[in-house]
């Protein structure tokens, strides 16, 4: 499996830090990059230097939410091509339209029991490891 340049959009630090507990659990060798807001996410895609290969998006965050994030990435040429999926605790019918509808690759519930969390977060990296993106 080939390493992810990853970029985590998650404003919640205990959700961050839950999610690199989980790569290190899972000994999984990618590179995570986080933002703590669609903002910060936008100026670190902005520098264009190294681009992730995956974004995972949460949806509820403060300056720039995700759907609003979502499509300023997709109005971008040099951007709109990144896989981008949503990891949320969103249950909503309509943000999972709107977010299929912009553009996404797809959208994760994050569960309650962390071993859970970890299962879905092994199955999703280990997809986006195998799936030829470049």
């Amino acid at each position: 499996m080939k390493s992810l340049n990853i970029l985590l959009i998650e404003d919640d630090m205990i959700e961050s830090m839950k999610f690199n507990r989980t790569i290190s659990t899972l000994k999984l060798n990618h590179h995570v990059t986080e933002a703590k807001n669609g903002k910060d996410a936008l100026e670190i895609l902005q520098k264009k230097d190294e681009l992730p290969d995956i974004i995972l998006l949460d949806l509820n965050m403060p300056k720039i939410n995700g759907i609003e994030f979502l499509n300023i990435l997709k109005r971008d040429e040099a951007l709109r091509h990144i896989p981008t999926v949503v990891l949320t605790t969103s249950s909503n019918q309509n943000d999972l339209l709107e977010c299929y509808k912009i553009g996404i690759s797809g959208y994760v519930l994050k569960p309650l029991k962390y071993e859970m969390y970890v299962s879905k977060i092994e199955k999703l990296l280990a997809y986006w490891s195998i799936n030829e993106l470049k």
